[in-house]
């Protein structure tokens, strides 16, 4: 799961990790509102104003109703004509963003909707940095990612000067030590009392993650201030779904706006949902059967337009939800239904797919295989439904039969 920008420097301020001061806002005069208390409390004339999508490179992405217009705007009015000049250029900028479609390098062509704004406070910036902790399933551990390059994507970082990325792998069992955040300020050029500052930081980042069992902490950039002063100018947390319980004043903090709405869908009805860039769409029980399915698919010339697991228990009902949650992607040419019965019963299987056509409809080619428990009922539900079913024999055959269909 993740969160907006304003709610992860919430979480980092309650934690004692340095944020620029801030206020959210969803209207134009929620906005206008916020600008001179903002300037009151902070003392700085300038003010920047941030779109609120879970997607990075807002800074560089542009709206698709105002092309001149950044996702991200540094207002400067108030140095010369006051607190009044700087409400109005909030004003001017809230009306035109709110509401608006932001397309950045990481939202696609089709972009997202903006909701929310964030109005900041401005900092005298010395330096740049990019700090993150972030799990690395590859040690099955948090490490922390640094470096010089801040405010560049990360990704363009490690292909062009992969050696100005600093990385520490962290003992879940201690935590990050102190020699290694004074191994991280060192490298990147930090000393005296900002490097202190910084060891304190990235010490705090690392308790944060563990305790609030994050997939991601990113700050980009981390900066340095006139001061000396170690502050996350930008923030991103992305928290593991399956550890939510434990934190359900994190679990409240999502928004359902700014997540697929099929793969809300699917999580409400207890279904495992990604969507994909191809055309078959898959219903399959089981992780593995899910994964060998795609693989056979791509195999054989196909592309999958999704991975759903139905689960070993699944009901009619949630095998209907399903369906339908594959059957509303546009972009799906053809089906297929690939189930290995042992808990899951292929009666059941069945008998939700004819549900699910009876209440959407069946414009595409469909595909079944089913194997196991109750095959031979679910094999006579199809059969007896009237629907225009292919029948398969086995994963490569169901596989190869539906790319050809779509072909």
């Amino acid at each position: 799961m993740k969160v907006h920008e304003y709610q992860a420097k919430q979480i980092m301020s309650s934690r004692g990790i340095p944020v620029p001061l801030g206020r959210m806002a969803t209207t134009v005069e929620e906005a206008v509102a916020a600008v001179r208390p903002l300037l009151e409390e902070s003392g700085n004339p300038v003010v920047v104003l941030k779109s609120q999508i879970h997607a990075g490179g807002r800074g560089k992405g542009t709206f698709a109703e105002h092309p001149d217009l950044r996702g991200v705007n540094v207002i400067t009015d108030g140095i010369e004509g006051g607190p009044e000049a700087t409400e109005a250029k909030v004003r001017e900028l809230a009306a035109k963003m709110l509401g608006s479609t932001l397309i950045t390098i990481q939202t696609g062509a089709e972009g997202k909707v903006v909701n929310r704004l964030y109005l900041e406070q401005g900092i005298d910036i010395a330096r740049e940095l990019y700090l993150a902790v972030l799990l690395d399933r590859s040690v099955s551990r948090n490490i922390v990612m640094a470096s010089t390059e801040g405010g560049m994507e990360i990704e363009k970082v490690a292909e062009e000067t992969p050696e100005k990325i600093l990385r520490q792998e962290i003992d879940p069992a201690f935590g990050l030590a102190d020699f290694q955040a004074n191994e991280l300020a060192h490298g990147l050029g930090i000393e005296g009392d900002a490097g202190q500052a910084f060891a304190r930081f990235v010490k705090a980042l690392d308790r944060a993650a563990t305790e609030l069992d994050t997939d991601l902490i990113e700050i980009n950039p981390l900066v340095i201030t006139d001061g000396g002063r170690v502050m996350a100018l930008d923030g991103k947390m992305a928290f593991d779904d399956n550890a939510l319980f434990r934190h359900p004043e994190i679990a409240e903090m999502r928004d359902e706006t700014e997540e697929d709405a099929a793969e809300v869908a699917a999580k409400e009805a207890g279904l495992s949902y990604i969507k994909l860039d191809g055309t078959i769409g898959c219903l399959v029980n089981g992780a593995g059967l899910a994964m060998a399915t795609m693989d056979t698919i791509q195999h054989v010339g196909g592309e999958p337009a999704n991975f759903l697991d139905v689960g070993g228990g699944a009901d009619e009902e949630q095998v209907t939800t399903a369906f339908q949650i594959i059957t509303r992607d546009p972009a799906v040419r053809g089906i297929f239904v690939n189930i290995f019965g042992g808990i899951m019963r292929c009666d059941v299987i069945a008998a939700g797919i004819v549900s699910a056509v009876k209440t959407v409809g069946l414009s595409v080619p469909l595909v079944v295989r089913l194997e196991g428990t109750n095959v031979e009922q679910g094999k006579k539900i199809l059969s007896e439904s009237g629907l225009d079913v292919v029948a398969a024999d086995s994963l490569r055959d169901g596989a190869e039969k539906i790319v050809g269909l779509v072909a």
